[in-house]
């Protein structure tokens, strides 16, 4: 039996950042992914996860835990894609570290993608991001963090990681008239900020505690806010918006809604898709045009540019038959 643990300790400290030169970003997506796997596999098999083997992650459990991604756990297809893509990419590097798994890497490597539709994208008003960002306390320490983090990551329309990484000297001082980002795939941008944006980050920075880790927000404890910890802090100030807009009620605002918000606001104001994707830091136009899709504007504009076909009037006979009635009906409903 192969052990699991010192190779895939090798692939996320080594492999992924150094021989990849991976992002932090994609070494914790994947290292969440495997967080997943090795305790569904260890509960399924009643082994500590750090006794469980190469072997013990065939085919067989992958799909098993692939539909407790979906099932137990609710996650969309999407996701489950991206929970497969990583331990496809685990087994690819195993194929050289570990020749004895060769086989088994081969099988697991051709479980399929799980197809997905192309559905519209979730997003906010401007009335509901306005109520959204406005909750927040101002008087307390934890609503001024939290009215920086929301303003901040609409204004700039922020992927979650590119927000809990961000760190003081990203922003020019004392100004913070900009806001320089990593993103996906390594692509760094500078943003500049409105001045509400620059007021509520002073705000947080006259308050924020020193001498703790060196990321910008940080949560009570001291250490970086995590993703979990941001969602659960934005549904608290959704769940208070409601009273202000009811229609929030019937929406699943998670935080990357903020970042569909301010596209589909900068596509309303700019009709430009090219400055859309320039704003959010996308490495292909194709990832921006579902805003495109999304947008009621880009459609009355279609359907303005052409003029309606014209119908010649007429009125209906029946069949003088009866007959011929009851083909008719028959032959409609077939």
């Amino acid at each position: 039996m192969t052990a699991l643990a010192p190779y895939l300790a090798k692939f996320l400290r080594e492999h992924l950042p150094r021989e990849r030169n991976a992002s932090p970003h994609t070494v914790a997506a994947y290292a969440h992914s495997f967080t997943l796997l090795v305790r569904f596999a260890a509960a399924r098999l009643k082994r500590r996860p750090s006794d469980l083997a190469v072997e013990d992650i065939d085919p067989k459990l992958v799909l098993e835990f692939l539909d407790h991604v979906e099932e137990n756990r609710g996650n969309s297809a999407r996701t489950r894609n991206t929970r497969l893509a990583a331990v496809r990419t685990f087994f690819r590097y195993l194929e050289y570290q570990a020749p004895a798994c060769l086989d088994q890497a081969l099988r697991i490597r051709a479980l399929p993608i799980k197809r997905t539709d192309a559905t519209l994208i979730d997003h906010l008003t401007k009335e509901e991001v306005q109520a959204v960002l406005a909750a927040p306390d101002p008087r307390s320490l934890g609503g001024t963090r939290d009215r920086a983090m929301l303003h901040l990551t609409y204004a700039a329309g922020l992927r979650v990681s590119e927000l809990l990484s961000l760190r003081i000297d990203d922003f020019p001082q004392p100004s913070l008239a900009t806001v320089k980002i990593l993103g996906k795939g390594r692509r760094e941008r500078v943003l500049p900020l409105w001045r509400e944006t620059q007021t509520v980050l002073r705000a947080w920075l006259a308050v924020r505690p020193s001498g703790q880790a060196p990321e910008l927000f940080l949560n009570r404890n001291g250490g970086r806010m995590s993703r979990d910890g941001f969602a659960h802090r934005l549904a608290l100030h959704v769940a208070a918006a409601t009273r202000t807009q009811p229609p929030l009620a019937d929406k699943h605002v998670t935080p990357h809604v903020l970042r569909h918000s301010c596209a589909m606001h900068t596509l309303a104001a700019t009709g430009d898709i090219r400055k859309v994707a320039l704003w959010l830091g996308h490495a292909s136009i194709q990832s921006t045009e579902a805003y495109l899709r999304a947008d009621p504007a880009e459609k009355l504009a279609v359907l303005s540019a052409h003029a309606s076909p014209t119908i010649q009037k007429g009125k209906f006979r029946p069949p003088p038959d009866a007959l011929l009635a009851m083909l008719g009906e028959v032959r409609n409903t077939a």
